[in-house]
């Protein structure tokens, strides 16, 4: 697919979405805990609700994204996978989205976010600013709607862990997991897996991946996560 790419079980075109497909969204797909209710929020291209909705056969997934074109590719992507029946993608801001019941998992990959911290200096305060309250809101709303077992899973680059963590705490949510990723062993790193829960569960899980080996080969913690969806 010129336009996009070709799984396992699915195919995703993402010409009409401003995110394109990229390792972010693969990784944050395959390392989240799911259940039997699950939110994509900021759902793109739908690939993560479609990973969710294989990871997890007995599933329903919602996505919800606001940009109508890229609502308009997932649905598109969607009813061409393997899983139409049990994903609904929902044209919207998450902050005014109400679901019908609350979620055992909601996943993002907020990628304007990464974005952001490559802008010039003069644009830096008022980046983190929107961004700031963009997090005040996403976790507002986790609190509200994820289930007091459930867990909310994100990825987000290293260097804005600790603001990220401290928005939750605010809302009354605690850390997890956090899994610092990088791309090779001797590259630093640039991205972080971080989950929050509503109940706090004694210490929560750290650790430190490689995405590929020395020689570019996949590590053997990449390829266990990935297998079943990179032909």
């Amino acid at each position: 697919m010129s336009e996009g790419f070709s799984f396992q079980q699915f195919d995703v075109r993402h010409d009409r979405c401003a995110m394109k497909i990229g390792t972010d969204g693969v990784l944050v797909g395959a390392w989240a805990h799911g259940g039997s209710r699950m939110l994509d929020l900021g759902a793109g291209s739908g690939l993560i609700a479609l990973m969710l909705a294989q990871r997890f056969p007995h599933s329903t997934v919602d996505g919800v994204e606001l940009d109508p074109q890229a609502a308009s590719q997932a649905r598109d992507n969607v009813r061409a996978s393997p899983f139409a029946h049990r994903i609904s993608i929902h044209t919207n801001a998450f902050q005014h989205f109400q679901p019908a019941v609350p979620y055992d998992a909601i996943v993002s990959n907020p990628p304007f976010f990464l974005n952001a911290l490559q802008t010039p200096d003069e644009t830096r305060a008022a980046a983190r600013h929107a961004q700031a309250d963009f997090f005040k809101d996403l976790f507002r709303f986790v609190r509200h709607w994820l289930l007091p077992t459930g867990e909310v899973s994100l990825i987000v680059p290293r260097g804005s862990v600790s603001p990220i963590a401290d928005e939750a705490y605010l809302a009354g949510l605690f850390l997890s997991r956090l899994i610092a990723v990088r791309t090779k062993p001797t590259k630093p790193v640039e991205r972080c897996l971080i989950a929050f829960s509503k109940q706090r569960q004694g210490y929560p899980e750290l650790g430190e991946v490689c995405l590929l080996q020395d020689d570019g080969s996949k590590s053997a913690w990449y390829d266990e996560i990935t297998h079943d969806f990179y032909r």
